[in-house]
């Protein structure tokens, strides 16, 4: 939209920005400004907030400020700041691996479950290994799913499977083998000292010792785990923030069909 003086688009609004030196936008195009929060193991005081400052310019900030503090015990003490940043990253060469699917509707899901596969398809989920968290699982499977993308088991065609958090590995195959699963959906939310992967890791590899791997689609997922990183321990998708069963359904459905029609 334009009155004749001004336009909304980026383009025509500010010609300063240059995709090959992206930074931080604020107030103005390419002012780099951000807004940072950490805490430091140091009592609250004027030696703290100094610190604070003198760590945001090793970490590239121009004209770094304390813009609140605050004891959160004798030794620690939490900051709010504000500065600008130097750096700037090339937008134009960075490549993220991403899913390879195309995202349908229930409808169209169970069609083309019905046309293409012809039969229901069958979906194990759970939080495996320690994990406790069921928030994520539960978003994908449930039939009430999570911020209007109903979950897994909503669908017709489509037998969902939610095992619930804290399952063993081992007792995870064991209930794929049992009903034959086309799909196994790991939540992984822990991460600690890369708990997740070590899960995750350990998952893929008996699946392999008992022939399983080339049998069964495997996609994890939760809020630290992204498709490259899935794919790097084994995986054949990762579904990381912002996804919903939606996704997850369209990706299982036309893999199996994929693999269908390479057999």
């Amino acid at each position: 939209m334009s009155n004749g003086l001004y336009s909304t688009t980026t383009k025509d609004f500010d010609q300063t920005l240059d995709l090959a030196r992206i930074k931080p936008y604020g107030d103005t195009m390419n002012d780099g400004k951000v807004q940072l929060s950490f805490t430091l193991p140091v009592p609250c005081g004027d030696e703290a907030t100094e610190t604070a400052r003198q760590l945001m310019r090793k970490m590239g900030f121009d004209n770094p400020q304390v813009v609140f503090y605050k004891a959160l015990t004798d030794d620690y003490t939490f900051f709010n700041c504000y500065g600008s940043c130097v750096h700037t990253v090339d937008y134009t060469q960075i490549h993220v691996p991403k899913v390879e699917s195309t995202t349908w509707s229930i409808a169209e899901t169970d069609e083309y479950i019905r046309r293409e596969i012809g039969r229901k398809v069958v979906i194990i989920g759970a939080s495996t290994g320690t994990d406790a968290h069921t928030v994520g699982i539960d978003a994908i499977m449930n039939m009430k799913g999570y911020a209007g993308h109903y979950g897994l088991e909503r669908y017709d065609m489509i037998t969902a499977i939610n095992m619930g958090s804290q399952v063993p590995n081992e007792e995870f195959i064991k209930r794929a083998i049992a009903e034959k699963a086309d799909a196994l959906l790991i939540s992984q939310t822990v991460t600690q000292k890369d708990i997740h992967v070590k899960n995750l890791v350990e998952l893929v590899e008996m699946l392999e010792a008992e022939g399983l791997r080339n049998h069964v689609i495997t996609v994890c997922g939760g809020p630290r785990i992204s498709h490259e990183l899935a794919k790097e321990l084994g995986y054949d998708a990762g579904f990381g923030m912002n996804t919903y069963a939606d996704d997850v359904a369209s990706f299982v459905v036309q893999e199996i069909k994929r693999r269908m029609s390479n057999n």
